[in-house]
């Protein structure tokens, strides 16, 4: 099955690829130049620019039933690009990158779990030993397909020891008690909830409200890349920059990518 997705332009490809690709859960998806894919229960997706039309271009094998609304949250296409990047050009810190990567969405989340489990395997760790962390738990707790892996659901990660994918046990707590939440009636939704859980503080309800929650002005501040890029009082200056300051963060990490 083909589908595509419309945006509003410009659509800055490169730079959403550029953040994907070294967080790409190893076995369920890949991200590249030339495209996105991702392991589906019965199939897979496949996302690809469009060299000549402001939409996406994506490949369904398998049942499509409600693919197309995640897919357009994935990869922020309602995103008033136009209006941000007028208002953030107006910082001096921001006019530059703003200029040169314009069309830059925010990439979203699969689902707020998935995002939640990664930005806590993140923690204190680098983006590439979150990735391993993340390729071993969906290794021995994802679900094989014949077209790969699929990313473990909440209920398959109550009752684990998960201090044997390489999880101090603090970390491995607080894993458990994201899968207890997310596994509930009634799974965190809001930064508030998910500060909640014990060993969430603010940048990670802040980054998977930015990814997940759709939150155009969440702003991880105390986030080490956001403070080597704009100094110790980022999080005044970002002041000036809402209600888009997710966006200005995607901004400043990109210029050290």
């Amino acid at each position: 099955m083909k589908l595509v997705l419309p945006y509003r332009a410009p659509y800055n490809w490169p730079a959403l690829i550029r953040f994907l690709a070294p967080r790409a859960t190893p076995g369920v998806e890949q991200a590249n130049p030339e495209f996105y894919r991702r392991v589906l229960p019965q199939g897979w997706v496949e996302v690809r620019p469009d060299a000549h039309n402001p939409h996406l271009n994506v490949r369904v094998e398998g049942p499509a039933r409600g693919l197309t609304a995640r897919l357009h949250r994935l990869f922020d296409t309602a995103a008033p690009v136009r209006e941000i990047e007028q208002h953030l050009a107006r910082s001096p810190r921001l006019a530059a990158t703003v200029h040169r990567e314009s069309g830059l969405r925010i990439p979203g989340a699969w689902d707020a779990f998935e995002l939640t489990v990664r930005a806590v395997l993140g923690q204190q760790v680098t983006v590439k030993g979150a990735t391993t962390l993340t390729g071993r738990l969906v290794e021995r707790y994802g679900e094989r397909t014949a077209h790969g892996m699929l990313f473990p659901s909440p209920d398959a990660l109550l009752g684990q020891d998960l201090t044997v994918i390489g999880l101090p046990r603090a970390r491995a707590a607080t894993l458990s008690g994201v899968a207890h939440a997310f596994a509930s009636a009634q799974p965190p939704a809001t930064m508030a909830q998910l500060m909640a859980l014990r060993g969430i503080g603010a940048w990670t309800a802040q980054y998977v409200a930015m990814r997940a929650f759709k939150d155009p002005d969440a702003f991880p501040a105390s986030d080490l890349g956001l403070l080597r890029a704009a100094g110790p009082d980022v999080a005044r200056q970002a002041e000036a920059w809402r209600p888009w300051r997710a966006y200005a963060a995607m901004h400043l990490w990109l210029e050290q990518h």
